[in-house]
């Protein structure tokens, strides 16, 4: 199957590996890390040695990890590092040995919090990088809209034709229940966790509300938080958190949630071809999370500096990204004829934004107000700066 050229996601790890003795690749199944590995060892002068934790020769060869590993150099690729989170001890030995006669490149289908034993040993030693599917800037913009209904999973986004591509996403979801999820440590019935993320399809873009999911499934709200937590874990979920600064205003203080891929979101629901889309519901909520994702990466911002905002009264932001003095604050709406509204100069005044961008489905980016500008989503890679970089003039 054809793929496309990852050279930031290369470049970055590539980067981490010259800095690091140990570096962590980290991503959902099936979004490319094993691929990207090999192009980064076929990049590199001098011995690669990979092992693959789900083949059992491998794993038998790793029975002894110190006799296996040290006598190793040059790179050294463990691939679904959390079906064997021991092996995090042997690496805090091998990676305090004297000029670093090996790096290790490990890769994971979980996140770091789920992989806490590992990271705790390896405090110092190791360095993540996260892989997202697909974006934006990787695709191209006259691809929005394909990207937007299939989602960044390579095999997805890739595939001959939509039927393909949903045929793909449906097992993905079926496997990942059955086998991925168990592999985790959590014995949950993949039934009932598929009837939870089917759930949360609906919640998508909702503010997090765990009473009222335990009560629909029939389960305590700590229940369905460990369970959110679970798929969040495995890269399938993701949440954006609240902006809580106290501003004399009574906030919302719980997070969104979100499928993390379009596509995978658009399987959940039952939507089969972009025809379907426009017609459902959801659509909005489907266009906000996908736009707020490409956002995050033309930012270049971290999850940890981007937030939603929302008041009580009423008033909303649905993304907020902060890094230092800068506040840049963002609405998403599923039109091409976007206007200022009173939410927006509230979040202005209140905020203390130094813009404030509407990313629309229009064709055309222009000053809105003073400070605020309409965005379209078309225009994504060339009207949004990275953060910290030089303020534009609005296109009028």
């Amino acid at each position: 199957m054809a793929t496309l050229d990852r050279r930031k996601h290369r470049e970055r790890v590539t980067r981490l590996l010259r800095q690091a003795p140990v570096v962590a690749l980290l991503g959902a199944r099936q979004v490319g890390k094993s691929t990207l590995a090999r192009q980064i060892a076929a990049a590199r002068t001098g011995p690669v040695r990979f092992f693959d934790l789900e083949d059992a020769r491998d794993v038998a060869e790793l029975g002894s990890p110190h006799l296996a590993l040290e006598p190793l150099r040059g790179l050294v690729v463990l691939d679904e590092i959390q079906l064997r989170p021991g092996l995090f001890t042997a690496l805090r030995v091998l990676a305090d040995r004297p000029r670093t006669p090996a790096r290790f490149l490990v890769l994971g289908s979980a996140t770091p919090a789920l992989l806490r034993q590992g990271a705790e040993t390896l405090a110092g030693r190791i360095a993540f990088h996260e892989l997202p599917g697909f974006d934006l800037a990787e695709v191209g913009v006259g691809d929005l809209d394909r990207l937007w209904f299939r989602g960044g999973f390579p095999r997805s986004y890739l595939a001959r034709d939509h039927a393909a591509s949903g045929d793909w996403r449906r097992d993905f979801i079926r496997t990942f229940l059955a086998r991925d999820i168990p592999a985790l440590g959590p014995s949950i019935p993949p039934a009932t966790l598929e009837r939870f993320w089917a759930m949360l399809a609906h919640y998508h873009g909702q503010v997090w509300n765990g009473s009222e999911l335990g009560r629909s499934f029939g389960v305590s709200h700590t229940t369905v938080r460990s369970y959110l937590d679970l798929l969040s874990g495995a890269f399938v979920m993701d949440s954006l958190q609240p902006w809580a600064e106290n501003l004399g205003k009574r906030v919302v203080k719980s997070p969104k949630v979100f499928v993390s891929d379009s596509g995978l979101l658009h399987a959940l629901l039952g939507i089969e071809t972009p025809r379907e889309l426009m017609r459902h519901p959801k659509l909005g909520a489907s266009w906000e999370g996908f736009v707020i994702a490409e956002l995050r990466h033309s930012l270049r911002a971290r999850r940890e500096e981007c937030f939603f905002w929302a008041t009580h009264a009423g008033a909303e932001l649905d993304l907020l990204v902060v890094r230092g003095e800068e506040r840049r604050g963002f609405e998403v709406k599923r039109t091409d004829t976007p206007t200022v509204t009173a939410s927006m100069r509230s979040a202005m005044e209140s905020l203390r934004l130094t813009e404030l961008d509407v990313v629309h489905a229009g064709a055309r980016t222009f000053a809105l107000a003073p400070g605020i500008r309409a965005v379209a989503a078309s225009e994504l890679l060339t009207a949004i700066r990275p953060l910290g970089a030089a303020r534009q003039r609005p296109t009028t």
